[in-house]
């Protein structure tokens, strides 16, 4: 599917690839856990029909579920926390150079 449009330029075209199959699941996993309404969102994207989608989904979920592994730091007293790491970006400019006087 493409869609034209004439400009100074000449004709302009841009062309539309609807999402695999994959990568519309691994939206609709994305934004609900929920196997049905995840169904119906991929079919969506699509533009396939449910009862071919839905299988797919569920056979995703299930390898999804036994290669899940959640990584815990345990605190004192066995109590769960996070660990939030940053990366601090420093600019330098070539300019900025200083000397030793």
């Amino acid at each position: 599917m493409s869609a034209d449009w004439n400009t100074k330029y000449g004709p302009r075209r841009v062309r539309h690839d609807p999402p695999t199959l994959d990568e519309a699941i691994f939206a609709a996993v994305g934004i609900t856990d929920d196997q049905e309404a995840q169904a119906e969102i991929a079919a969506a994207l699509m533009g396939m029909p449910l009862d071919v989608v839905r299988p797919e989904v569920k056979k995703l979920n299930r390898v999804t579920l036994r290669a899940n592994t959640t990584r815990v730091i345990a605190g004192e007293q066995g109590a769960q926390r996070s660990v939030v790491v940053e990366r601090r970006v420093v600019r330098r400019f070539g300019n900025d150079k200083r000397t030793g006087t």
